[in-house]
């Protein structure tokens, strides 16, 4: 009989005792392969019934993609989700950090089954990994693709938008992005729902402090050129020195997961500079590897970043608090064409990085594009009123599960009158 992993409360031991047993008999080499393991844990024949996939198939590396989500699916106790994970790795990570159910389905074949016998309503995917394809041939859901994040890097818009039945986005600043970098898609499949994330009440992993915070929160390098929007090899270290001279002021330096164990020598270089350099300051200053960026945010006093989900968290999240990113090509015109909040900011490309210390001391003393940043606020998000990405967000897929039923119901109609 085949088997598939599962993660429920009752069985969580049981399921990690289980991959324990095969890892010491030499059996529990990485997955990478779907077909190299018969997965275990679980029966076919008795899988629990839910309403939702919440689909990954990612390496732990990716994992922040899917953990962003987690919380508001965790929060909802009248639909039903399941994670279905791909990866033995990502499968064994996830079992410490959520209260759903999750299930190890490495191959196609299990993943078919577990689909047909769960009777999922919609399968939701939080990026484009190309086994989201092996998934996408389930024609009993809806398939929706949430992403992971707002931001207005290259990657956020893919021709593999055209394969999902819904793609949900932040904004109007999203359309206008699928509109321009895609042909022959119909941007009625996008569907605005904001940023469900920036409605919870996450804890600030910082202590309290009477100064002026200062956030220097860069992205990674990216996948390649095209996708790489990093700041820390360029200017990282010059905006470190400048930030931690402020008086008055703390400086929090919080970069990106990747940034810590970059495969660019230059990224993974500066980025220990950095962190020296914050070592040597003392006092209140921060480097925080860990903890989530949106419960700093809020407290920050000026925020330094680059084109990434995390500017425009902070656009959202602290709309009086200035923002100055940063721009790796030196090109003010594609810069505010490519991204168009950051014509609401201050730049610091390589014609500015020598003024950094009076760009800083500027912004803390006036801000001067509040005005823009609230306009450009709206522009991204929508309705900006806390608690109504939320509420949109549910009201957008229970919506969408119901016209995807009905639909399907009057196919199964026609098809046995046909027959």
């Amino acid at each position: 009989m085949q088997h598939v992993a599962s993660s429920s409360q009752k069985t969580k031991n049981s399921a990690a005792g289980l991959f324990a047993k095969r890892i010491a008999r030499g059996l529990g080499r990485r997955m990478r392969d779907f077909g190299s393991m018969e997965p275990e844990g679980f029966e076919l024949d008795n899988i629990p019934r839910a309403d939702i996939a919440l689909y990954f198939a990612d390496q732990p590396a990716k994992l922040y993609q899917l953990t962003q989500w987690l919380p508001i699916f965790e929060q909802r106790n009248d639909l039903t989700t399941i994670v279905v994970a791909r990866n033995i790795e990502s499968y064994l990570e996830l079992q410490k950090i959520t209260t759903l159910q999750v299930l190890l389905v490495p191959r196609y074949e299990d993943l078919m089954a577990l689909y047909d016998r769960a009777s999922f309503h919609a399968v939701i995917y939080v990026n484009n990994a190309w086994t989201n394809f092996q998934s996408l041939s389930f024609q009993q859901a809806v398939h929706i693709h949430v992403n992971h994040g707002e931001s207005d890097k290259i990657c956020m818009v893919s021709n593999q938008a055209k394969a999902y039945d819904k793609v949900f986005v932040a904004g109007q600043a999203a359309i206008d992005r699928h509109r321009a970098a895609i042909a022959w898609f119909d941007l009625s499949h996008l569907v605005p729902v904001g940023r469900p994330q920036l409605d919870l009440d996450i804890k600030n992993p910082l202590p309290h402090t009477a100064l002026q915070t200062i956030t220097y929160a860069p992205t990674w390098e990216g996948e390649d050129e095209a996708n790489n929007y990093t700041s820390v090899d360029l200017y990282g270290v010059d905006i470190a020195t400048a930030a931690l001279a402020v008086p008055g002021a703390r400086f929090v330096y919080k970069p990106h997961p990747r940034v810590i164990d970059s495969a660019d020598p230059n990224v993974r270089a500066r980025h220990k500079e950095i962190v020296e350099l914050i070592k040597n300051a003392g006092g209140e200053h921060r480097y925080l590897p860990r903890g989530d960026i949106l419960g700093v945010l809020p407290e920050t006093d000026l925020l330094i970043a680059d084109v990434s989900s995390v500017t425009l968290d902070h656009l959202y999240l602290s709309p009086a608090a200035p923002i100055i990113v940063t721009d790796r090509r030196s090109n003010r015109d594609l810069l505010h064409s490519d991204s168009p909040m950051t014509s609401a900011c201050q730049v610091i490309d390589m014609n500015s990085v020598s003024k950094i210390s009076s760009l800083i001391a500027a912004e803390l003393e006036e801000d001067t594009h509040r005005d823009q940043r609230d306009a450009m606020r709206t522009y991204y998000f929508g309705d900006v009123t806390q608690g109504a990405s939320t509420e949109k967000f549910w009201r957008e897929l229970t919506s969408s599960i119901h016209d995807h039923d009905v639909t399907l119901q009057g196919l199964q109609r026609t098809r046995s009158i046909g027959e």
